[in-house]
Order: structure tokens, then sequence, then C-alpha cells
């Protein structure tokens, strides 16, 4: 028997509620700020990521779906959402357009051939925004401050923002030196990944899954003294304007995120709620100097994050807290002959023309199994058809919430039901 591929998920209709709910309150806060949805390709060029994510990142160096396709070009299936908007952005000249900075949201699949673990997965949805085209620590508070309304909007309570300044690039290239010399001396100590990042990204040393507690992580040299003195004005803004907002966080001065793009501002949101699992990050991002001009774009900058659908859902039932599930549909037909079940077909047509949902049992089984059927559609009015019915011209419409019922005569059911 074909069953569905390793590490992804079929999402039922009893459960595809949830995604429904979750994925109108994420448009509704993003038009709130004014970030405008942008999509892009399923898959793009091999290069973008290479390019665009890091030759060094996980992402590119394990997890990229890439194949070949006829013309023999190299293409990989979307593994994270920052690049390709950034390739559109440059693409389509958006930075020529009156409004800036470019805000765009985006919720789309993406691929990474990963492990498969709780509330990860191969294919999983990405929620994402980027704000394009300013570099103020305002707009970087923007979107810490649209990052926590989000989680906070489905009653999330153990959450734990963590914030960090990775600098500019002079102050970047600082530290990497520093932690070169810092790490060189004893570096076959740590794994093979981390043997090879001294070479190329030091600071991904600092967010190794593996080597987390060895004594050179924790006794590393601190980023925030390498910072430039532009660097440190920008960072304490951003700090300050957070704390006038009244939103909680915690600087780590090892988060570093797994991106080669990162500058100044990084951050990653937690929950430490009890049961969540092992790895507590539910989104994370930053912002990104430099990120267009590696793909030959102009010099501009950006700052957004992602987050995991998945991973909030995990969320939300770690904490016990439930979306309630929509109004069932508005009438359910039950017919009791033949030449009812016949006649219903274009009732129901007509209602559902109308604006009104309605259904009705297509096996016609016997009354009660019907009036069961209706309950578990969670039927707000139901009607029975039959012959009298058809005489009379009136059917009895019973209201499934009060058990009350009132007489309505069959040619006026449907602006009945629309009053």
């Amino acid at each position: 028997m074909i069953q569905i591929p390793r590490g992804t998920q079929d999402i039922l209709p009893g459960e595809s509620y949830k995604w429904q709910i979750i994925e109108d309150r994420l448009r509704e806060i993003a038009a709130n700020y004014n970030y405008h949805e942008l999509r892009t390709p399923i898959f793009e060029a091999t290069e973008l990521f290479e390019r665009g994510v890091g030759g060094s990142t996980d992402i590119v160096n394990k997890e990229m779906y890439t194949f070949e396709d006829k013309g023999g070009r190299s293409m990989t299936l979307r593994p994270e959402g920052t690049a390709p908007v950034v390739r559109s952005y440059i693409e389509n000249k958006m930075q020529h357009d009156v409004n800036q900075p470019i805000k765009v949201f985006y919720k789309e699949p993406m691929f990474r051939y990963e492990r498969r673990q709780k509330g990860r997965y191969r294919q999983f949805v990405q929620f994402g925004i980027e704000a394009i085209g300013v570099e103020n620590p305002l707009i970087d508070v923007e979107v810490l401050s649209m990052l926590m309304h989000i989680y906070q909007s489905f009653g999330l309570k153990n959450l734990k923002l963590y914030i960090n300044s990775i600098g500019d690039h002079e102050s970047r290239k600082a530290y990497n030196d520093a932690l070169v010399e810092h790490f060189r001396p004893r570096i076959d100590e740590f794994c093979s990944d981390c043997q090879n990042r001294i070479n190329t990204n030091p600071m991904r040393i600092l967010d190794c899954k593996k080597d987390r507690d060895h004594e050179l992580i924790k006794n590393a040299p601190v980023i925030y003294n390498f910072l430039n003195d532009e660097s440190k004005e920008y960072f304490e803004t951003v700090k300050e304007k957070l704390t006038e907002i009244g939103i909680d966080y915690e600087v780590d001065y090892n988060l570093v995120r797994g991106l080669d793009y990162y500058t100044h501002t990084a951050f990653e949101l937690m929950s430490d709620a009890e049961g969540f699992g092992a790895i507590t990050t539910l989104s994370g991002g930053g912002r990104y100097n430099g990120l267009l001009e590696l793909l030959d774009g102009p010099k501009e900058t950006g700052i957004g994050f992602g987050m995991s659908i998945e991973r909030l859902l995990l969320a939300l039932e770690a904490e016990g807290i439930e979306l309630e599930q929509p109004e069932g549909i508005g009438l359910y037909v039950c017919t009791l002959d033949d030449n009812s079940f016949n006649k219903a077909g274009t009732l129901l047509h007509e209602l559902r023309t109308s604006g009104i949902s309605a259904d009705m049992d297509y096996k016609q089984r016997k009354l009660k199994a019907q009036m069961k059927d209706a309950d578990r559609k969670r039927a707000q009015f139901v009607i029975v058809l039959g012959e009298q019915e058809f005489e009379t011209g009136k059917v009895e419409l019973k209201n499934m919430k009060n058990g009350e019922t009132q007489n309505v005569q069959l040619d006026e059911l449907v602006n009945y039901l629309e009053d």
C-alpha cells in the first residue's frame, strides 16, 4: 500500500478548522500592521539558497531537497522564506516603490530533509513577515511587537523572548576573529560541524546543539564587548522601545541564529510550557543588512521572522488552549421517501446558491440515523421532507440548539433562513 512520505502529515477535516482559524488570525494581524501577502514559487534556483542562506548552514549542507530539472538546471524546494522574498524584491525592483519599507507576509509550505521530531516535519507551513527598505530600530520593534501580538492573541502565556545584537559587519568581523582565537586551540574537542564552522562561520559554534554544554562555549567572548558605538546605540534603542511598549525580553549573548545573513537585532521566541518538548523554539528572526547586495540587489536592508504553524499548534496543546470549532451547517434536510429525496436536491441547490450552507443524507437512511447525522454535522436547523410537506407547502423548522420548532412556508424557507 502506498503511504504518506516520511516526515509529512495529512491534515484531516476534523483538524483543518484549526489551521483555518490560525491562518485567518495571521492575515488579520498582518493587515493591522499594514503587511501584504507575497506568494513565491514552491521551488527556486539552488544558487538562491546557497548564496542567500549561506553555504555553512545545515539547511544548505544537509536539509535541502534539490533536483535537476529537464533543462539541466539545479532547483531546490523552498526551505525558508526570506531568500525568495528578497529575490522577488530585487527582481521586481520594489526599491522604486514610493511606499517604503516594503512590508510583506507569506504563508507557504517549506521543505527540509531533517530527522522527524515532535512538531517538526519535512514539509511544514511557515508564516513569516519581511520589512525591507528601512534600517531603523523602530522597525525592529514593530516586527517584535507583531511577533508577540500573534502568540498572545491565542492566549499563550508561557512565552520567553530572547534578543541579541550581532552588530554591523565591522563588529561581526571583530567578534568572529575573537571566536576563532578562543576555539582554535581546542577545536578538535567539538563535533565535525563545529570544526568546519570555525573556518566558515565561527559564530554558529555558539548555536551548536551537540556541544552546547562545552566549557569553551559557556565562557566564550561576549559579542556585546565587540560591538562598535553605532551598533551598541542601535541595540540600546531597540531595548528601550520594547520596554516602553511593555514587551518583556531577555538578552542572550549566545543567540546568533543559524543563517549567515543576520546583522544587528536577532531574536528567538521560546515556549517554557510543560510538555512542549525538548525543542522549545517557536519562532526566530532578525535583521539582515547586506543580504540584498549578496544577491546582486540594491544596497537595502530588511528584518523579519518566520514561524511554524505546526509548532504553534503544539504550544496551544501544551497550554491546554482549544480553538473553538466553527458553527456547523445552516440546515440539514431529512427525507422520508424517494420523491422527497429527489426534490431535496433542488432545494439544496437553491439554499447553497443563496449563501446558506446545507446538506442531506445521500445514503437515504432511516429518519433516526439522519437526525444523528445532523447532530454530527452540527446543523443549526433541521427540516423533514415527506409527502405531507409537499402537499401542504409547509415544513417544520427545528432549531437544534433549543429544540424549538416553527412552521415555515416551503417557498419562503430561503428568505426565512437568510433573515
